[in-house]
């Protein structure tokens, strides 16, 4: 693998994002309204464990990279956001939940909003690749897992997923609320992926260019897993 240019490596993680996401079977059965009110709930269910796990990984990643100012600080602004920028209405946990109470209003949640139901497998695995990633990651290898491999593409697959959650096949009687959704794609994701991108395009050797594609491209593909292994639970149902 050769690559010579940043605009490279953003090319091949969203081929990667286009292949292994977009055209995946999650994504394309959601996008068709095919997903059963079953399918729906499971998977606003599992993917309550993914949103709620997000914060420890940005404090993994804040733990991973330089410290200094232009390293930490996108990473510490996209954390904020997943506070509410401090307005305990705003928090992400609270967003997620008005999703949640929509797609699946026959499972209790306690008052942090975690749903009394079991966490599967994918899920679990998902949070843990990450969190191993970075556990061992340099400093640039960890700001690109973030940059590259979640805030280049978050707000275009977070949006798709929140369109898809709008077909009608999904809103017969009780309405989702994909704010959650539309929130990150229309304005969180560009943002973050921009002050991610102010530190790793400063990187210009062969070397740190393919780290940061191969760093990018593994948790991209581990996205791409997550969201496969969601999906082969939903259609076991």
């Amino acid at each position: 693998m050769k690559v010579e240019t940043y605009e490279q490596i953003e090319e091949k993680i969203w081929e990667i994002v286009e292949r292994e996401i977009v055209q995946g079977e999650f994504m394309q059965t959601l996008l068709a309204g095919e997903w059963t009110p079953a399918m729906v709930a499971e998977f606003a269910l599992q993917y309550s464990y993914y949103s709620r796990n997000f914060p420890r990984v940005l404090g993994a990643a804040i733990g991973a990279v330089e410290p200094e100012d232009d390293w930490w600080v996108p990473l510490v602004d996209n954390l904020w956001d997943e506070a509410g920028r401090g307005n305990p209405q705003s928090y992400h946990s609270r967003l997620y939940h008005s999703f949640l109470i929509t797609a699946a209003p026959h499972i209790a949640t306690n008052e942090k909003y975690v749903p009394d139901y079991p966490v599967a497998p994918a899920s679990k695995e998902a949070v843990q690749s990450f969190l191993s990633f970075l556990r061992n990651a340099t400093p640039l290898e960890a700001m690109a897992a973030i940059g590259f491999g979640s805030e280049l593409f978050a707000g275009k697959v977070m949006g798709l997923i929140g369109a898809g959650l709008q077909h009608p096949a999904y809103n017969e009687g009780t309405a989702l609320n994909t704010t959650f959704w539309t929130a990150h794609a229309d304005h969180h994701e560009p943002r973050h992926y921009e002050l991610c991108k102010n530190v790793l395009s400063r990187f210009t050797s062969p070397q740190d260019l393919l780290a940061m594609y191969r760093a990018g491209a593994y948790i991209t593909r581990s996205e791409a897993r997550f969201y496969d292994g969601l999906y082969e639970r939903m259609k076991s149902l």
